[in-house]
């Protein structure tokens, strides 16, 4: 069973041992004062560990004046502490040829690097100090801004990029989740230096954070090192780690049809459907859906659109999972006179898939391709470190490996065709992004 990382079962300054493995990797788990969380996971035979702080916000708990603010927080975390400016806080990881970086998504923000074993106390010392300590200043705020705005641009220079955006405020229309986790020109253009720090103030918790460690890490030692990063900073001793997110009241879905005019080479398109929440049981069912629909070259997707008729360079699936919501669609760049076949092409895969579900064969396929995936990209230590902090952060527990690929393994036929019966039989959206003027029979 997965084991729950529910704060109140573990009392300050107590250490747990979540897993171990006859090959001498375990996890381990810290609550320090304050609701600060400390977890890792052991991995024999490397030099190196993947550490990082996450934060529980991100763009979908910014208000609308806020929109950006989580992203823009996070470029603010590299221009300087009490103790480093910019050019310290790179240079000194980059001098023990470190890496370094930081992203933000929708429910979290993550501040990571990637060293030998023996910078780890470097590591830790560097972003805990932007994490606790970031100055703020008001002439990093105005001169980060010119550069997030050009951000905002490239972004909205890539078609492909730019059309999951308009497709999810096309669906989600006034939510959050709806909105760009960049922000808008207008929301990054008008946001104040006192915004951007209350909101810092106010988020950036030790309650709120989780510190992940994976490598050859010894789990005592590194609690020492945030212990020691995080002396100086005042906690209430009797606050608890923040619970899990639940979402609260999921957005309706609206079945849009957007398009959008650009001078672009290419049609970019999305037909898409409700989809499902991050713990929601029928996840690994669409999981191994998703991969034979379309995640990779042997999808179905990809042979009727690419390799039987030659319509689309790019045509893949995927999912979006949130804490009470998702999203399921199918992305396709082709030719903008080919737009309308690609479509309705797509609509017929989907309506197959969910009348007649898969074949014994694209099941088995499925399955393979999410257990490769899974056990592969834990061959990196930085993936072994986001599966903790995403267990400790947004799900709540932790499921082992050998649980993981059973539960792949137990989804049966049955349980695919149930879950794409529910899912493409909901109304769908359509966002497209190309050289339409205006004309919407695209979508129509």
């Amino acid at each position: 069973m997965p084991i729950e990382l529910a704060g109140r079962a573990q009392a300050p300054g107590r250490t747990r041992t979540l897993t171990s493995s006859p090959d001498g990797g375990v996890v381990r788990r810290t609550v320090l004062p304050g609701g600060l969380r400390v977890i890792s996971e052991a991995v024999p035979g490397v030099r190196s560990v993947a550490f990082g702080v996450w934060v529980g916000v991100g763009s979908r708990d910014e208000t609308p004046a806020l929109a950006g603010a989580s992203h823009y927080l996070e470029h603010l975390l590299f221009k300087g502490t009490r103790r480093r400016d910019a050019l310290a806080i790179a240079a000194e990881l980059e001098a023990v040829g470190g890496e370094l970086n930081a992203f933000t998504a929708k429910e979290y923000t993550c501040y990571y690097a990637r060293v030998l074993d023996n910078d780890l106390p470097l590591a830790v010392d560097v972003i805990c100090d932007m994490v606790t300590s970031s100055l703020v200043t008001t002439r990093d705020v105005d001169g980060e801004r010119s550069v997030i705005l050009e951000e905002i641009a490239m972004h909205d220079d890539d078609p492909g990029d730019a059309v999951h955006d308009i497709f999810a405020a096309s669906v989600w229309p006034g939510s959050p989740l709806g909105r760009p986790v960049l922000g808008t020109v207008d929301s990054i253009t008008a946001m104040s230096r006192s915004s951007i720090a209350g909101y810092y103030r106010r988020r950036y918790r030790p309650g709120n954070l989780v510190i992940a460690a994976a490598g050859n890490v010894d789990h005592g030692a590194l609690v020492r090192l945030v212990k020691r990063a995080f002396a100086d900073i005042a906690v209430d001793d009797s606050a608890e780690p923040a619970a899990v997110r639940v979402g609260g009241a999921a957005p309706m879905f609206a079945p849009a049809k957007t398009v959008v005019a650009r001078p672009t080479e290419q049609a970019n398109i999305i037909l898409g459907s409700p989809g499902i929440s991050r713990l929601d049981d029928r996840r690994f069912a669409l999981g191994v859906l998703n991969a034979a629909l379309g995640g990779g070259m042997s999808s179905r997707l990809f042979q009727e659109v690419r390799e039987k008729r030659g319509l689309a360079y790019s045509v893949y699936s995927f999912t979006s999972h949130y804490a009470d919501t998702g999203l399921v669609g199918v992305y396709a760049g082709c030719a903008p006179a080919k737009a309308r076949e690609v479509l309705d092409i797509c609509r017929e895969q989907l309506h197959l898939v969910g009348t007649a579900g898969l074949t014994a064969e694209e099941l088995d396929r499925g399955k393979g391709q999410m257990r490769g995936g899974l056990v592969l990209g834990l061959e990196d230590t930085g993936s072994r470190m986001s599966r903790l902090g995403k267990a400790e952060l947004v799900y709540g527990e932790l499921m082992t490996i050998d649980e993981i690929l059973a539960a792949i393994d137990a989804v049966t036929l049955d349980d695919v065709h149930e879950v794409a019966m529910a899912l493409f039989a909901a109304p769908q959206a359509i966002a497209a992004v190309g050289p339409y003027d205006g004309d919407t029979s695209l979508v129509a």
